[in-house]
């Protein structure tokens, strides 16, 4: 497959390159433009990349494969990264990684047949406070999951409903 950004991917790319002195700078954004395009960063995706940017293909490949919020391969449409750190892990973050794999069919790391999910279990996402919790396709947080919450969340996305950012109500705490 030839890929090719879009005339206003293009314009995009130019007023995020307008924002730096140099153009290396400009890598992780023109890739998340990339991976929204695409759906990913796979090695041509990363070649397009260094040729709209004019570096090397291996600064690209490099940062490109720093980050894990960069897909290196074709993924789900949603992808439900579950946090199994240790506080999520004390806090039942692997029932409900084994609740998602047994609802959706799939092992952690795969892709359901349909292409709609893809379940990876993923180190700390840094909401620690709010375990268990995951992370919906690099952006919402779910967090304080409970199997119920998990299957809801699933048909939420199933059906094409927009998920909303929670709102985390923080403990009162009394003076003493």
């Amino acid at each position: 497959m030839a890929y090719e950004f879009t005339k206003e991917d293009l314009q995009e790319i130019e007023t995020i390159k307008a924002k730096y002195p140099e153009v290396m700078p400009a890598t992780l954004p023109t890739l998340w433009v990339a991976q929204r395009r695409f759906g990913h960063v796979e090695p041509e995706v990363q070649r397009l990349v260094a040729e709209t940017l004019g570096l090397p293909e291996a600064h690209v490949h490099g940062v490109a494969n720093f980050y894990t919020q960069y897909y290196k391969e074709k993924k789900g449409k949603h992808v439900l990264d579950v946090c199994t750190c240790l506080s999520c892990q004390l806090c039942g973050g692997y029932e409900i990684l084994h609740h998602l794999e047994e609802k959706l069919g799939i092992k952690a790391g795969e892709t359901t047949e349909d292409g709609t999910f893809t379940l990876n279990q993923v180190e700390c996402l840094g909401a620690c406070g709010y375990a268990p919790m995951l992370q919906v396709t690099n952006d919402k947080y779910v967090n304080h999951l409970t199997k119920e919450k998990a299957d809801e969340l699933v048909e939420k996305l199933k059906s094409g409903e927009e998920l909303e950012y929670e709102q985390i109500k923080m403990p009162q705490h009394k003076n003493i």
